[in-house]
């Protein structure tokens, strides 16, 4: 089954890369199959550049800014949970210990855990490829 391409953007202002001045960028988070991208692009009005940067990390203060535009998104799974499972997942994807994923799985169960959709629905596919019953969904707050 294909998956659905997911995108997030945001538009911002910052500084041309060819004359210094200040120019309207667009970002975009992207997920595309199992993997996230960070694309941004620009054309600066005063010197013409045009610049496109794709399949970068997202910068903290941006996803911030995705977040605050666009809402959050949590992380939900249908019972029975197999923990161990869920555990392996998480530690392969978020790259963490142990202990961090245990805190990690206590939030997933209890709702708590968020991010941009992109970022949610990458880990519930990670999930429904093993065998969790998982999805990502737009939160209230």
């Amino acid at each position: 089954m294909e998956e659905t391409i997911l995108v997030e953007s945001i538009s911002y202002s910052a500084v041309c890369q060819g004359c210094g001045a200040e120019v309207e960028w667009c970002g975009a988070q992207t997920l595309v199959g199992e993997a996230l991208r960070w694309d941004v692009e620009t054309t600066c009005p005063t010197c013409g550049l045009a610049l496109a940067v794709c399949g970068g990390d997202l910068p903290e203060e941006l996803r911030g800014r995705l977040l605050s535009e666009h809402g959050r998104a949590r992380l939900r799974m249908a019972p029975p949970m197999k923990n161990a499972a869920i555990m392996r997942v998480l530690r392969a994807e978020l790259g963490i210990g142990l202990d961090g994923v245990r805190a990690v799985v206590d939030q997933v169960l209890t709702g708590q855990y968020s991010g941009t959709l992109p970022e949610m629905e990458l880990l519930a596919r990670k999930l429904r490829a093993s065998g969790i019953e998982a999805a990502a969904s737009r939160t209230a707050d």
